[in-house]
């Protein structure tokens, strides 16, 4: 059996994420497709402190793009080449895999949607009828006729009912993101009207085909992962189920992959479970990095492959309470080379057209390089965002040498 050191399966796991790909000065529509290709999907979060969350890690991957790429990538019909679904959580995902999430939209109709938010089954058809003849259509778009007074009874989800009914019809597929007003609110189609031709018309698979598909595409973007892993990449193990559970698929499907020579059962130093290398995973001697990546970047988005791979604790802080937060509200971890080696707080001022760094904090242990390594980084990123300056806070200890670097 394969062993592999902690530093092996980092660099594993970063080149199957695309580090090692080579940069484009332009990045293109292909360039696009290739990072597609390794993440898989892109996560959906409506926090815009610095970036959307699906842009920053096309930009950690590509460098500078135009965001025009996704959004054409994102829309028309027979030319697309995402669309939004509930992948991992709200994520951009490649059209092929919308009929492998058949078996996750019986589920939700089964236990009518998610979280317990659920929708007025009466509303249902009318909401339907007035997507058919009007859409793509907004919430907002038919509150006034589908809806009564808004309540605050749950901060942050107090949808009005139209809301409510629209995410049970997208959950269950009745209806499919077309794509997102200027304000970033869903605008709602019927998936024949959204989703390419070939992908509408293609043979629904089993639940079990479905698994097979999810865990080798997340076993191509971990390159190296456990059990666990490769069944949360699509968010397999945390979806209730009336048949058979999904993680016990996930484990069907690992079996399967095995047993064909896609996957290989391996051990890495410090982990207590099994872990499985992908057969075309890249096994680099070095990942030459520099980037910032989102906290909802797919390196970091599980918080124990994260410790388990990098040694690095991370937690966003958004929810807790500013007294309470250790490095900052919207803090991204600093990649050079294959680890992660400092966090910063960052904010865009798009009024004063600034990119704020609220606090800096290296690693415990870093490469004497990485102050100034972070400082062209945050230059860069400024300029993909299209501010003009870098205003360094005091607090953290590479504030003061940032400080200096960026004026």
């Amino acid at each position: 059996m394969i062993e592999l050191n902690r530093a092996q399966a980092r660099r594993i796991a970063l080149a199957a994420q695309g580090f090692l790909d080579p940069a484009h000065s332009t990045p293109t529509m292909r360039t696009l497709d290739r990072a597609v290709q390794r993440t898989g999907v892109l996560q959906v979060d409506s926090v815009n402190v610095l970036a959307r969350a699906h842009l920053m890690p096309l930009y950690s991957r590509m460098g500078p793009y135009d965001p025009a790429l996704l959004e054409r990538a994102s829309s028309g019909r027979e030319r697309r080449r995402l669309v939004e679904y509930w992948a991992h959580v709200q994520a951009l995902m490649p059209v092929e895999l919308w009929p492998h999430m058949r078996f996750r939209r019986d589920t939700y109709r089964a236990q009518r949607g998610k979280f317990g938010f659920t929708a007025d089954p009466s509303l249902e058809p009318a909401v339907l009828d007035a997507v058919r003849q009007r859409g793509p259509v907004t919430a907002r778009d038919l509150d006034t006729e589908f809806s009564g007074p808004r309540t605050r009874d749950h901060w942050g989800w107090n949808w009005s009912d139209a809301r409510k009914v629209l995410d049970y019809l997208f959950l269950v597929g009745d209806v499919a993101i077309a794509g997102r007003s200027r304000q970033f609110e869903v605008r709602y189609d019927l998936p024949e009207r959204v989703l390419p031709r070939a992908v509408v018309d293609m043979p629904e698979p089993t639940p079990q085909e479905s698994a097979l598909e999810l865990v080798r595409r997340a076993a191509r973007s971990h390159g190296v992962a456990t059990g666990a892993c490769l069944a949360d990449y699509y968010r397999m193990r945390y979806l209730p189920a009336s048949g058979p559970e999904p993680v016990a698929h996930a484990r069907g499907a690992i079996a399967t992959l095995v047993e064909a020579g896609e996957l290989e059962q391996v051990r890495v130093a410090g982990w207590e479970r099994p872990a499985y290398l992908h057969v075309d995973a890249r096994r680099p001697r070095r990942v030459a990095a520099r980037t910032l990546l989102s906290p909802f970047d797919p390196v970091v988005w599980e918080r124990a492959r994260t410790e388990a791979l990098f040694d690095f604790h991370y937690r966003i802080e958004i929810y807790v309470p500013p007294p309470q937060r250790q490095y900052g509200y919207y803090v991204l971890p600093f990649l050079l080379g294959d680890r992660l080696v400092a966090r910063v707080d960052l904010k865009a001022d798009r009024a004063g057209r600034r990119l704020l760094v609220h606090g800096a904090h290296a690693e415990a242990t870093v490469p004497a390089e990485t102050a100034e390594e972070l400082a062209l980084e945050l230059r860069r990123l400024a300029g993909w965002l299209d501010l003009d300056d870098v205003v360094v806070a005091d607090r953290g200890d590479l504030a003061p040498a940032l400080a200096v670097l960026t004026r």
